[in-house]
Parts: structure tokens; C-alpha cells; sequence
């Protein structure tokens, strides 16, 4: 391995004037031989938020003969400048000349990759698409192509709750200061400035409740072609962002490679749940094939490495049992349709007799749904679906007589009608186990007012029949005999997305149809990976225990479902940690609230608090955020409170009550 220098913060200067903070891994020897660089540009403070898991990874690459460089975007960490939203132009055109600032540098090549997870995944998309001379390729993990479609702001058309999650983490993130050990005495300057701006995130995304130019710039599927350089896509089953990784293998044409694993939303080196990998050593295989023009195999692999999942009981496990297989080409031609047809209660494999089913859920339906995106915390994870298939409409298959393998997404077509201008339909794949237990493999929500265009809903006309096809979540996962299929279908799917403004009555015309991708059977090496490798992570002191608690409650006497999560002391209850280097330590604790009646979905509540504490002797940071959401039938109310101290004493106050008409949702 390379001996390796540690340049903890310099700022890069940009052409209007505003310098971005950077932290920086070097070989010793780049002066003498440059090496390339690989940047990671998001805004989540390079000198503390993500310096535990910067080192080890940064640390890597630098080990291997890479210049690796953590860069804080305008407006975030000790960058100059303020952030007013996600993706916007600015942020781009930053990164831009980020990459040809390291392009000109004495210990650089001349060659640049970037890679990111989330933020930093979507960006690096959308940076690759703007074609900087000095970029040659990229790594983007847990990210999407398309802002509208799978983003933690709407899906199918409806609204997820964690938009208001995010939001609300977000407004504590921004509130946090630059550290005053490396730019003095202008850090309470700069940090009043931030607080005066900092906007109402979860009212500006609410906003736009259709797919308008707002969610278009910065969504790469709107021309794939944009992308010119190669790209390998990452994520896992865990996580939010799979769905984007098939899109962009068929629709991206430079050299890709796409991998998924059973992972959250967590780099594959710390992969939870398991099993994790060497991702490190791949990623290492892809920058030395891109940016040294050594041919180390990589290119050689399947196109697509996918996790396939087997059957353990419904609820958290780590590792997850199964293997990665690999498909040399996506869309792949091993896989195809296997169809089966709807009809009351069950799914068959010819279809049966005309027949209409009319069902109704209690707008609580969704309780054991576990969140919308998985970050590795036990309890997050779809539970067993068993009480909510109770409140749905289910088709059951035979028992099977053998083992089918899925690898994409499920789909479903069917003749619906609703009894309401405004409906919802949601639906699940799940594997019944002999035992009765019902796990989720796949599902999808969807806003049945955008049946033709997410750009431009149209109220539904009740009692009139529509042919619709949803597309569920892609999966990897082996079904196995003695096992049946279900497909779940209710009307509503709370606490995961925002109710529809009335209760509906859908009815369903038989026979509809399930196609499931089945993976053709085929005797194949497993792909294998090499054990997960780092480098030494930063030196870390835990100050005090975290906790998670996870419920979900019934009143049987007011019919209201009460969900709450609560993290003290870390916000997915990793507990409060100090770094020794720089003598920081952080605390972070955020519960949340959401109330509604099984008849009134107008009842429906989400209540967030959250406290960020961080700083050292003499210098005591304290943010705390209470945000709100309620409806009417015409409108959305959200409330927020922001309030920033130091040392105790307060420094900042904001508060927020917006009014925001609902647009068929």
C-alpha cells in the first residue's frame, strides 16, 4: 500500500469569487508521479457528519494510488455561499469547475472519477451529464435517474411522509456552523447568515406535486444520452434507489456495469444487512480500468451482479441468505413473463370466468409496511404482512411445486374503477410461507389520478373502469415449493405515503393480470466478491449509548393507529460519538408522530421533533426542529420551528406555516 498524506482542509477557489471547503488524501509520491483523482461532492460537512466513514474509504483509494478528495458543496460545512435546494444549476456548474480545478493540479493526471452515495450518487449522474473534459467515468451509489419517480419526495403519484423526514433533517443539518478552528471568529457570521436563509425544505418540495421542469432538470432518463462517460451503478434490495440501476443499464449506452446487493441505503463495504463485500477492491478494479487504462477484468463481468434473496421469516436479517448471480447483458434474455391471472382469491394460471371484487382498507392500512428507504437499523424492514393482507385485497396462488427465481420488477394489469375523483392503489407481492406468514418481496403505490401522466393528472370520473399497469419495486428473490404468491391490493398504504382525501371504494374487474420475472433456470458459478477491505477509520470515542424504539398502536375505541419511531442520542440509534482528532463530538435525536382514523383520512397527523447537539469545550452547538402536517380537503398545512444556540444561549430563530393547495393527491 501507498503511504498516504492527510490534508485536513483547504478551500478550492471558483470563478465567482466563493471557495469550497475540501479535505484531501494523498499519495506521498503524487507530486513526483500524479496520480488521478476521485471526487466526492455532497453537503454533509466533510469535517465531521461523514468523517467516519470518509476515512476508511477515502483512506483506500489514496492507499491504492489515488488522489481522493471529500469536497463540501456552497452553502454546506465551511464552503462559502448558501444552499437554497437540491441539484440546483449552481451546484452543478461548482462541480464542474471542482473537476477541472483537479484536473490542473501538480499531483493530478489529468484523469477524474466521481463517485457518491444518495446526494452524491444523484449529482455524480448529473455532473456526467453536463461532460467536464476531466471526468472519465463515474461510481453512483443509491441514487436515481428520474427526481419525481424515485426520490424520498413522491412515488406512483403520491406522496411519501418521509418528505417531510428528510425536510425536517435537512433544516438540522443546514443550521449547523462551520467549525471555528478552521476559519476563526467568522464562523458566527457565516452561521447567522445560513440560519436567515435556510428555507422551509418540505413546503418548497410539496410544491410541485407533478412531474413539472422542476423535477425534470437533474433526471437523467429525461436523455440518457446526455451521459458520455462510463458508469457503474450501485444499491441494494434494502434501499430506495434499486429501481433506478435496470433503467439505467438499458438506457445509458456508454460501457456500464450495474450491482445490487441485499444492502440499505450503505456503501457495499459496510453492506447492512449482510453479507457485505469487497467494494472497495471493486471500485478499485473500475478506476484503475477508467483513469490508469489498466485492464483489471472488470469490464469482463456481467453486466448486472444482483443479491438473490431467499426465504427467512418475515422481519430483520443479517446476513440475508441467497447469492449473487450475474446477467451478461440487461435487459436480459434469461429472463420472461411468467403470468397469472386474477380472480376472487386467487391467482390461476388460465384466467377464469368475468367477475367483479369491491374492497374498501382502513386508511391505516400500511402498518408493518417499515420505511420507505432502509439506512441497516433492525425494525426498519417490512414486518410480516399478515394484519395488513387482512385489510386488503388478496389473490393466492397454488402451493408451488417448484422453486421460481425473480430478478426485475413485477408488474400488474388491471380494470379498475373508484367511487372518488381521487384514489390510490396499492399493491404487494408477497411470499405465504407454510407456516402463514407473509413476507413482502415487492410492492408500488400509485396516485390513480396519474394513470396517463405523472405531468398531468386527471381526476378520475367514479364509476367509470380503467385499464391500469403498475410496475412494482424490481426484486431479487427465489420462491420456493411448498411457498405460495400473493398479491395484495388496498386502498391506502399509511404511515408509508400521504392518504388520498377521502375514503375510496375501489372495484376491481377479474381476470387482471401478475407477470413476475422469472429467471430462467440454468446451472451458473456463483459471482463471488473478495471480503470487505478499508482503511483505518477515524479514531472514535462513543460518549453514550443510543436507543431505537420502533411501535405501531391501535385504539379500538377511536379506531386511530398511532405510529411512532423515537432515535435518542444518534438518528438511527448509533449512539453519541466523539472524533479525538478534532476533539468534536455529536449527538443527534429525532422522533416522529403519525396519527390517523381507519374512516377519516382527513384525520391523518405527522408530528416530528428533533435535537442536534455537536461541538466541543468552549464551543457548544445545540439546533432543535419541530415540524408538522395536517390536510384538508383542499389543502396541506405545514408547520416548522427552528431554533439555533450556542453555548446556551440562543442565536436564531425561524418559523414557518405554509398553506399549500392539493393538486388531485
Amino acid at each position: 500500500m501507498t503511504a498516504v498524506r492527510i490534508i485536513e482542509h483547504f478551500f478550492i477557489p471558483l470563478s465567482d469569487g466563493t471557495k469550497l471547503a475540501a479535505r484531501l488524501w494523498l499519495p506521498e509520491d503524487a507530486e513526483a508521479t500524479p496520480v488521478p483523482a476521485i471526487l466526492e461532492y455532497i453537503p454533509y460537512r466533510k469535517r465531521d457528519g461523514t468523517r467516519g466513514r470518509d476515512e476508511p474509504m477515502h483512506g483506500w483509494f489514496a492507499e491504492n494510488g489515488y488522489a481522493a478528495i471529500r469536497v463540501d458543496m456552497r452553502g454546506s460545512g465551511e464552503s462559502d455561499g448558501l444552499m437554497d435546494d437540491e441539484y440546483l444549476p449552481q451546484e452543478l456548474n461548482d462541480a464542474c469547475e471542482v473537476i477541472a480545478w483537479l484536473a490542473a493540479q501538480p499531483w493530478c493526471s489529468g484523469s477524474v472519477g466521481m463517485m457518491g452515495k444518495s446526494w452524491g450518487g444523484f449529482n455524480c449522474l448529473q455532473v456526467a451529464a453536463l461532460r467536464p473534459p476531466a471526468l472519465k467515468a463515474i461510481i453512483t451509489v443509491c441514487s436515481t435517474d428520474d427526481r419525481y419517480a424515485d426520490d424520498i419526495h413522491f412515488m406512483g403519484g403520491t406522496l411519501l411522509n418521509d418528505n417531510l423526514w428528510w425536510g425536517s433533517i435537512m433544516l438540522a443539518y443546514q443550521a449547523r456552523p462551520a467549525d471555528p478552528a478552521l476559519v476563526g471568529e467568522a464562523w458566527r457570521a457565516q452561521w447567522l447568515e445560513r440560519l436567515n436563509h435556510v428555507p422551509f425544505f418540505p413546503a418548497l418540495w410539496l410544491s410541485h406535486q407533478r412531474r413539472d421542469a422542476y423535477w425534470r432538470h437533474g433526471s437523467i432518463c429525461e436523455d440518457f444520452s446526455a451521459i458520455q462517460c462510463p458508469v457503474l451503478a450501485v444499491g441494494g434490495w434494502g434501499d430506495a434507489y434499486t429501481n433506478a440501476i435496470p433503467r439505467l443499464l438499458e438506457g445509458l449506452q456508454v460501457p456500464r456495469l450495474g450491482l445490487i446487493g441485499p444492502w440499505a441505503h450503505i456503501y457495499p463495504q459496510d453492506g447492512v444487512p449482510g453479507p457485505a463485500i469487497g467494494f472497495l477492491q471493486e471500485a478499485t478494479r473500475w478506476w484503475d480500468h477508467w483513469l490508469k487504462g489498466r485492464d483489471r477484468g472488470i469490464m469482463a463481468e456481467p453486466m448486472l451482479r444482483a443479491f438473490i434473496e431467499e426465504w427467512t421469516p418475515p422481519g430483520h436479517r443479517d446476513p440475508v441468505p441467497g447469492r449473487f448471480v450475474g446477467e451478461m447483458k440487461w435487459p436480459s434474455p434469461e429472463i420472461a413473463p411468467t403470468t397469472f391471472h386474477l380472480a376472487p382469491g386467487v391467482l390461476t394460471a388460465v384466467p377464469r370466468s368475468p367477475a367483479e371484487i369491491a374492497f374498501t382498507s382502513p386508511a391505516w392500512t400500511g402498518s408493518t409496511s417499515g420505511e420507505w428507504m432502509g439506512t441497516g437499523v433492525t425494525g426498519e424492514e417490512a414486518a410480516d404482512q399478515r394484519h395488513d393482507d387482512a385489510f386488503s385485497c388478496c389473490f393466492d396462488s397454488e402451493v408451488l411445486t417448484e422453486r421460481l427465481e425473480l430478478l426485475g420488477a413485477p408488474e400488474i394489469e388491471v380494470e379498475l374503477a373508484a367511487d372518488r375523483p381521487v384514489a390510490q392503489l396499492c399493491a404487494r407481492l408477497c411470499d405465504i410461507a407454510p407456516n402463514g406468514s407473509s413476507r413482502r418481496i415487492a410492492y408500488a403505490v400509485f396516485n390513480l389520478t396519474h394513470r396517463d401522466s405523472h405531468a398531468e393528472p386527471e381526476a378520475l370520473e367514479p364509476g367509470r373502469f380503467y385499464r391500469i399497469r403498475l410496475r412494482l419495486s424490481d426484486c431479487g428473490y427465489g420462491l420456493a415449493p411448498g411457498h405460495k404468491i400473493r398479491l395484495a391490493l388496498s386502498t391506502a398504504y399509511w404511515p408509508l405515503i400521504w392518504p388520498a382525501p377521502e375514503a375510496v371504494t375501489l372495484t376491481l374487474r377479474c381476470p387482471g393480470e401478475l407477470r413476475l420475472p422469472v429467471r430462467a433456470k440454468k446451472v451458473e458459478p456463483d459471482v463471488v466478491f473478495e471480503p470487505a477491505m478499508s482503511a483505518a477509520r477515524a479514531p472514535t470515542t462513543k460518549v453514550a449509548d443510543g436507543s431505537v424504539t420502533r411501535t405501531t398502536a391501535l385504539d379500538l375505541l377511536t379506531n386511530t393507529a398511532a405510529y411512532v419511531t423515537h432515535g435518542e442520542g444518534g438518528l438511527f440509534g448509533e449512539g453519541v460519538l466523539r472524533f479525538d482528532e478534532i476533539d468534536t463530538t455529536l449527538s443527534h435525536s429525532l422522533r416522529r408522530e403519525l396519527t390517523i382514523k381507519g374512516d377519516d383520512p382527513l384525520s391523518a397527523c405527522y408530528r416530528l421533533t428533533e435535537d442536534y447537539e455537536m461541538g466541543r469545550k468552549g464551543w457548544d452547538i445545540r439546533v432543535e426542529v419541530k415540524t408538522s402536517m395536517q390536510a384538508t380537503i383542499t389543502d396541506f398545512i405545514l408547520e416548522g420551528e427552528l431554533k439555533a444556540f450556542a453555548d446556551g444561549e440562543l442565536a436564531a430563530e425561524r418559523r414557518w406555516h405554509e398553506k399549500i393547495g392539493r393538486d388531485l393527491l
